[in-house]
């Protein structure tokens, strides 16, 4: 799909190209009317024949001849396909730009030696947030070595502030300040105490985060991250996180 000078709105993919059908289907499978939001299916001489050598995958993306694409989207009334993202994963701003969060996380996790586990989040917001489980043992340790007292308010502050110095080295001016688009990273971050894992159902069967399950745990979490007091690190939800973390 596509648009062009003649027909184009704002905020979709376009109308779409000759000759490729589409459908906008529920979790079942059933076509959903226009306007409605679901899973885009297409079929086409564009689509693939299946994945190499792997016929499982293929025949759960492919069925009857429709690609299964993973992709939530719908139709207008004047048949311009909006994307709104992965079934799973895509993030997307409020001016309508997806983004993938796994890569981001990813590089956090494997350059922070203070972070754990994170999820990024956006939602058509202005911004976005990342919830975070911090390395209590790391930070315990950095602690240590500062002399600080994590019993008192100055040491809570302080282990902190190095959380978010582990996310200011992907921003301008950081180490790895070019690795990711700058409007891509956290504005707001959120401490929890609790690691994602199978057993309270936050990761699945394959170590993959459930995105769904996690935001809906931290609902209230995520709204205040969307507070001006939530912009600092030092904010009081995240004092108290902190004092969870090390039982205080």
């Amino acid at each position: 799909s596509s648009n062009n000078q003649l027909n184009h709105k704002m905020g979709s993919s376009g109308r779409l190209v000759r000759d490729l059908e589409l459908r906008i289907c529920d979790e079942e499978g059933k076509e959903l009317a226009k306007g409605e939001t679901g899973e885009i299916v297409i079929k086409g001489e564009n689509v693939m024949a299946g994945y190499w050598k792997n016929e499982e995958a293929t025949r759960e993306a492919i069925r009857d001849g429709w690609l299964y694409t993973g992709d939530l989207g719908y139709l207008d009334k004047d048949n311009f396909l909006f994307v709104l993202g992965r079934t799973k994963s895509l993030l997307i701003a409020d001016d309508g730009e997806k983004y993938s969060p796994e890569g981001i996380e990813e590089a956090i996790t494997e350059h922070s030696r203070f972070i754990e586990q994170c999820m990024l989040y956006n939602n058509q917001k202005p911004y976005t947030v990342i919830i975070i489980y911090p390395n209590r043992e790391a930070l315990r340790r950095q602690a240590e070595i500062s002399k600080a007292d994590i019993s008192g308010q100055k040491g809570q502050e302080l282990v902190l502030e190095l959380v978010a110095k582990e996310i200011n080295m992907f921003r301008t001016g950081g180490r790895y300040e070019k690795m990711f688009p700058q409007r891509w990273l956290p504005a707001a971050i959120g401490i929890i105490d609790e690691a994602f894992s199978e057993e309270n159902h936050l990761i699945n069967s394959t170590l993959k985060m459930v995105r769904g399950k996690i935001t809906d745990k931290y609902k209230s979490l995520i709204e205040y991250l969307y507070t001006p007091e939530a912009k600092n690190i030092c904010n009081p939800e995240n004092i108290k996180a902190i004092r969870r973390i090390f039982s205080i």
